[in-house]
């Protein structure tokens, strides 16, 4: 980790909803996604959120030997989005405590606020986790 990864870092990422984004294409074998509206899902945009806040931290880590993973969601999902419509993901890391990252994390689709919540990740060596994980599959 960097000497600049302090609270205070904000970062915005843009992305457009594409039709693989809905919820049918979530679990494509679950039957009862398949009947559901054609709207972006919520675990797609768990992991928008997620890419938003690792896109923030990059610079202010030793990219990619170290890397963030999720821990925590807190985020509503208060607004249906269309595919077509560009969603704005806002991020700002609020607390850093040891290798512990706090985000507060927003996103808009140009109509309506669609998300807002907090995130937290946990700064790793990937090499480390690997063998970790490596040994969880024996």
């Amino acid at each position: 980790m960097k000497e600049t990864l302090k609270p205070g870092i904000r970062y915005e990422h843009k992305f457009t909803v594409p039709g693989s984004k809905t919820v049918p294409a979530l679990y494509p074998e679950a039957e009862e996604f398949q009947v559901m509206p054609e709207v972006f899902a919520t675990g797609f945009l768990v992991g928008l959120l997620e890419w938003t806040c690792i896109k923030a931290v990059i610079p202010h880590i030793d990219w990619p030997r170290e890397q963030t993973v999720g821990i925590h969601i807190d985020a509503s999902h208060e607004a249906a989005t269309p595919p077509g419509l560009e969603i704005t993901v806002v991020t700002e890391l609020t607390q850093v405590k040891g290798k512990k990252l706090v985000f507060n994390v927003e996103a808009h689709d140009g109509v309506d606020l669609i998300s807002k919540g907090r995130h937290v990740r946990f700064v790793i060596n990937k090499e480390q986790f690997d063998t970790r994980l490596s040994k969880k599959i024996k």
